[in-house]
């Protein structure tokens, strides 16, 4: 699952990657990308009736939602992404449409490199232990 900050989830924050954002397609999803007002990136989901019927689309939604989360960390932030399911997708397996996900990503240049991510971690982990053994 997807944390909470990392979800895009009202109606205007979709309409606004539509309308202002960059679509990035392959023959499984849509990819629309916006800068975003706030500091992390989010992520919404659009899962049309057209894919298929309720068990087809949560489906679908669920192993979207799965090649996203394992992208998180290498994913650049202060971005809105919508990333739109085609009918296509109900019959792709989760390899597929991981491969299809982390393709778009790199389109868009919004995946960092796993060293970077790693950086981004260490330096946010070295400030809480370097305050935090200053103080014993």
């Amino acid at each position: 699952m997807l944390p909470q900050a990392a979800r895009l989830k009202h109606k205007s924050d979709f309409n606004r990657v539509y309308g202002k954002g960059r679509s990035y397609p392959t023959d499984l999803v849509v990819m629309y990308v916006a800068p975003s007002r706030s500091e992390t990136t989010r992520v919404g989901f659009s899962i049309s009736s057209k894919v298929g019927k309720s068990v087809v689309r949560n489906r679908t939604r669920r192993l979207l939602r799965e090649a996203v989360r394992l992208l998180l960390p290498r994913i650049k932030q202060n971005y809105d992404i919508v990333i739109v399911a085609k009918k296509k997708a109900a019959e792709a397996d989760f390899d597929e449409i991981c491969s299809a996900v982390e393709k778009l990503f790199r389109r868009a240049g919004l995946l960092g490199s796993a060293a970077e991510s790693r950086r981004r971690a260490d330096s946010a982990e070295g400030g809480a232990v370097a305050s935090g053994s200053s103080s014993q």
